[in-house]
Order: structure tokens, then C-alpha cells, then sequence
């Protein structure tokens, strides 16, 4: 496995948004490892419940740290608390993430804003405290969760998608910049719709919340993908069968596209189901009894 001292020791391993979602099934799969793990996320209680269930799961160690990712500070104050504890940090997966959904004229400017600062600037405060650690051991990875929103474009979902756009171009730039250190490797995952609570916890200016769209995978599966490129380290990976058909789409057929998505989003990208008033979610603040791995639908 890449990025570790030594193939067959688990990982040392540190999981931002790790309370819900991606995050917290990837800390499932690293516990049932063996791995020694820090957990990051701005919610303790949620933090403490995924710690509990790595212990359980087998983790080696779990230590948890409630820290948002735009604070610099704090990021580096976790990376250095893992290195400190555990002698070196091989992985890190980066899965913060919030959301909003309305026109770009309706979202209100400090819910847009961070929006894309959790993706852009976290990205980049987790990137400026980790590559130097891993620089230093001549090994280490570092897994984005990003979004197949990173490649195409959809109405009421404009904050999104300047976040995942942004996030994926720093994540290019990441791996240009760690060419000179071979040993040490960024990669991104980009799912497409997943069964996890973002949707339903995110702000909304539309009057309903979102959900996943069809194919909805399990966060599980897509936790798979992140623990395969420790295996095989690639700069990018889909996680949903039609997300390279939805790229090329929105690339080559433009017009086309454009007429489509919106229809198409309103009907499976909403929930019809789940009428709310304007909200801002958990953009600004953690929200415990929403945290969970899996959300409310179906999934593969």
C-alpha cells in the first residue's frame, strides 16, 4: 500500500468530514484495517459516535479533533497532533464538504461564500499542512473526495459547483507541484449521486431539499474506490457508472446539455417529498442528529 513505512502495517490514516457521510465510511474501512486514526470534523459528539464505531471496527488507535477546515491553524494543529502521536501520517482523506442549493442570485452571499471556501481554501489548508510532512518522510497520500459538480455544471446549484470546480483545479495543481517527490501522491475520487445525509443537511433557497441523483451509490462503495488508489494511485477516479457519459455531454453537446439539466435536476436532484422553508443547514454549523454514514435512499 502506498504511502506507509511498511506495506504490511495499516496505514496511519487522517479522515476530515469524518462524522458523516464518505468520511465517516471511510473510517470504517480504515479500522477494520488495523489502521491508527485521527478524525476530523467541527461536531464532537458526531466525532466521538464514528470513533466508537472504529474502535469497534478493530482501529489500532482513534483520536478525534473538532476542527473546521478553514481554519488553517487547527488543520495544521491536527496533522501535527497525528505525527506527534502515531510517528508519521501516511494518508489523508479529505471529504469536508457543505452545500447549498438556489439560484446564484438567492443564495445568500456568506452561505455561498462558504460553500466555496470549505472546498477551495480547506483543500488548500489541509494540501499546505500535509505535503510538507509527507515531503519530509518521502512517502504519503493525499485523497480528495470530490465531485463529478468538479466537471459539469447544473442550475440552482452555482456555489456547489464554483467550489468542486475550484477544488478540482488546485488538485491538479497539487499533483504538477508533487512531481518532484515520487514517493508522494494526490489523487481525487468524483462521485456522482451518493446515499449520504449532505442533501437533506444542506442549505436551500429552493423550497425543498436535494437528493441524490440516480444511480445512487452507497457511501461505502465509494469509501472502496478511496482505499484503491492507496493501491494503485491515479489522479482521478469516478464513482458512478454514468458520470464519463454526463462529462462528455456537457463537453461536447452543450446546447443539448444546457436544455436538459434543468428539467432533469428538478425532478431527480430534488426531493419532492421534503417541502422547507428557506434554511442555511449546516452550512455555518455542525448538525449532530443529522450526522449519520448513509441518508435516506436507495443505493448500490
Amino acid at each position: 500500500m502506498t504511502g506507509t513505512a511498511d506495506s504490511r502495517t495499516p496505514p496511519t490514516v487522517l479522515v476530515t468530514g469524518a462524522s458523516s457521510g464518505i468520511g465517516r465510511a471511510t473510517v470504517r474501512r480504515f479500522a477494520g484495517q488495523g489502521s491508527a486514526l485521527l478524525l476530523l470534523a467541527r461536531g464532537r459528539e458526531s466525532l466521538e459516535e464514528t470513533a466508537r464505531e472504529a474502535r469497534e471496527a478493530g482501529a489500532a488507535e482513534v483520536l478525534v479533533c473538532p476542527a473546521d477546515v478553514t481554519d488553517a491553524d487547527a488543520v495544521e494543529s491536527a496533522v501535527q497532533t497525528a505525527v506527534a502521536r502515531f510517528g508519521r501520517l501516511d494518508v489523508v482523506v479529505h471529504s469536508a464538504q457543505v452545500m447549498a442549493y438556489g439560484r446564484v442570485e438567492d443564495v445568500p452571499r456568506r452561505v455561498f461564500e462558504t460553500v466555496v471556501d470549505t472546498a477551495v481554501h480547506g483543500t488548500a489548508n489541509v494540501a499546505r499542512s500535509v505535503l510538507p510532512v509527507f515531503r519530509r518522510q518521502g512517502a504519503g497520500h493525499l485523497v480528495v473526495v470530490s465531485s463529478v459538480v468538479g466537471q459539469i455544471t447544473a442550475p440552482l446549484m452555482g456555489s456547489y459547483a464554483a467550489a468542486k470546480w475550484g477544488q478540482l483545479g488546485l488538485i491538479r495543481t497539487l499533483q504538477q507541484e508533487v512531481r518532484d517527490a515520487p514517493g508522494v501522491h494526490v489523487s481525487a475520487v468524483a462521485p456522482g449521486g451518493v446515499n449520504t445525509p449532505i442533501y437533506s443537511q444542506g442549505a436551500t433557497y429552493v423550497g425543498r431539499s436535494g437528493r441524490p441523483p440516480a444511480p445512487v451509490y452507497s457511501a461505502d462503495r465509494v469509501a472502496r474506490k478511496v482505499l484503491s488508489l492507496l493501491e494503485r494511485p491515479r489522479r482521478l477516479v469516478y464513482a458512478g457508472v454514468f458520470n464519463p457519459i454526463i462529462v462528455a455531454g456537457f463537453r461536447l453537446v452543450p446546447p443539448v446539455y444546457d436544455a436538459l439539466v434543468g428539467p432533469l435536476l428538478k425532478v431527480f436532484a430534488l426531493a419532492g417529498d421534503d417541502q422547507r422553508p428557506p434554511s442555511e443547514g449546516n452550512v455555518f454549523r455542525s448538525q449532530p442528529a443529522g450526522n449519520a454514514t448513509d441518508g435516506r435512499w436507495r443505493a448500490f
